[in-house]
């Protein structure tokens, strides 16, 4: 499939006028072809009008129509080949083998989410029957089910061109819950969004769906983003990027006639802590897989351990040494853009000036756009008292607290900002310790894990990847996995409707086969 540079208005493709873009290479520091024309308001107000005229037909279509929609968008991603894998690992500089793996991931999530749509359990079909006799009054018929909320905007991230961006967690739960959606493509990835908008495209036309189910708007700058977010068809926005970026968006949508939910993914250091068993056992290999945990991916990952915390002490220092050997051996490797590459750069020189130590620096190599790694130590001291200290850098760093007991290491976990993951490295003798920690941890993150390193979020049914502010922008939603469909739904409750008029899915002789809440009573009733 030819990279053309247009974005795509519904079932149009056409190039805009306001900007000329061009996607980058940032591994050879050179500007790709083709040149995208960049929209603006028009083509954003265009795709929006159309995802309003699609959200009814869309909603109202079966659950097979869209389960079957989201596997053909899945299929028509594989369909793509060779072509799909190269253009975005030029884009973004990562290796091919790990956008196989995505790609891999991006169908998967399509899969699991058709077959949420089949399941029908999101719908949350509940009926209470009507109680004339009731006194001192009667109970009414009540019956609640759960609709989607309207078209969404969905931001591509940088750090993921295909599982967090066109047809990524976002889009997938979108269209399962039945809302159009409207993608702004990441300036960094032009060619890659372009293609997969293309295989949505087709796959919105050859399953018979409104053509305002699916648009891509390119732009420069952030107005176009702005443009959609405040547009009155848009009805919730999903974006993974900066906090700053983030806290953007919800302004923007706070301050519209009509507000809507911004579920944002901003910011998360992700803390370890490395307890003292833990230690003892294995402080070589904790340590080793803490670097490449640190540095997988040049650092660009949102659950990248940028912080870990452990009890001083002989078997902390053996930790602390593996690590900084470990950390020595790793070179520079070009980040995914050189915004990316010069933030990071600019957050290394920041922590360098708050007067803590770095104990290791990567080895120096001649990448372009490229990432040093760096481990830096800190007493817990100098922690609390240092704000900057808590701040995310996105790349391969992490930084070292050192607790002089317990006590200031439960200080440090309830000082900590909101997280989407912590780790707990233990033995069966940290557990006693580990009961005083979970409660904390419970209240500060999405997502702990144990004797793991955060870097691999599973597509599954149980997998919450969010967190408290400022991890997410709402801590009850999660963008991956089955549960992130609830991000775009809404309950509505009927009262005394009569049968001939009510859904499907609360309709009495059960049509869709649903397990239901019949009565207090869940069942296929």
């Amino acid at each position: 499939m030819k990279i053309t540079g247009e974005m795509l208005i519904g079932a149009s493709a056409l190039r805009g006028s306001d900007a000329t873009l061009r996607a980058f290479d940032p591994a050879r520091n050179t500007e790709l072809e083709p040149a995208f024309g960049g929209g603006g308001a028009a083509e954003v107000a265009r795709a929006c009008e159309l995802a309003e005229e699609a959200f009814d037909p869309f909603r109202r279509a079966s659950l097979e129509t869209r389960a079957e929609f989201l596997e053909a968008i899945a299929d028509n991603l594989l369909a793509l080949g060779d072509a799909l894998i190269e253009r975005a690992s030029v884009e973004s500089a990562l290796p091919k083998a790990r956008i196989e793996g995505e790609r891999a991931r991006t169908i998967g999530q399509l899969k699991l989410f058709a077959s949420l749509v089949r399941e029908g359990r999101w719908i949350g079909a509940t009926l209470d029957s009507a109680q004339p006799d009731r006194k001192p009054l009667p109970r009414p018929d009540l019956r609640l089910q759960k609709i989607p909320v309207g078209p969404v905007a969905v931001f591509g991230a940088s750090n993921f061109p295909l599982a967090f961006s066109v047809a990524g967690g976002d889009t997938a739960s979108a269209f399962a819950a039945g809302c159009p959606v409207v993608v702004k493509a990441h300036p960094a990835h032009l060619g890659t969004s372009e293609l997969v908008g293309r295989a949505i495209q087709k796959a919105v036309a050859d399953s018979g769906l409104p053509e305002g189910v699916f648009s891509l708007v390119v732009g420069a700058g952030n107005a176009i983003g702005e443009a959609l977010v405040a547009h009155p068809a848009i009805r919730a926005v999903g974006f993974t990027g900066s906090r700053r970026g983030g806290l953007a968006l919800i302004d923007i949508a706070a301050k519209r006639a009509e507000p809507i939910p911004v579920f944002a993914e901003m910011s998360s250091v992700n803390p370890l802590f490395a307890l003292p068993g833990a230690l003892a056992a294995r402080a070589d290999t904790l340590a080793t897989g803490f670097v490449d945990s640190v540095t997988l991916g040049v650092g660009q990952f949102c659950t990248n351990p940028g912080l870990v915390i452990a009890l001083e002490g002989p078997h902390l220092q053996e930790f602390i040494d593996a690590a900084s050997a470990a950390l020595e051996k790793k070179g520079a490797q070009t980040m995914l853009t050189a915004g990316i590459a010069a933030a990071y750069a600019d957050g290394v020189k920041a922590r360098d000036k708050t007067g803590i130590e770095r104990v290791a620096t990567g080895a120096k190599t001649d990448a372009s756009c490229g990432a040093l790694p760096a481990l830096y130590q800190a007493s817990a001291e100098q922690f609390l008292a240092t704000p900057p200290l808590e701040d995310e850098i996105f790349g391969p760093t992490s930084l070292i607290v050192v607790c002089a007991d317990e006590d200031e290491m439960l200080a440090v976990a309830r000082h900590l900002e909101g997280q989407l993951t912590a780790t707990l490295h233990l033995e069966s003798d940290d557990f006693e310790f580990a009961k005083r920690l979970l409660p904390i941890l419970e209240r500060k993150v999405g997502r702990i894990l144990a004797n793991g390193f955060p870097t691999g979020v599973e597509v599954s049914y149980a997998m919450v990847h969010g967190g408290p502010f400022p991890a997410t922008s709402d801590s009850r939603s999660t963008s991956v996995g089955a549960l992130a469909i609830e991000r775009f739904l809404r309950p509505v409750c009927y009262q005394d409707l009569p049968a001939a008029l009510l859904p499907q899915a609360l309709s009495d002789d059960n049509p869709l086969n649903l397990w239901r809440l019949r009565d207090g009573e869940l069942g296929p009733n």
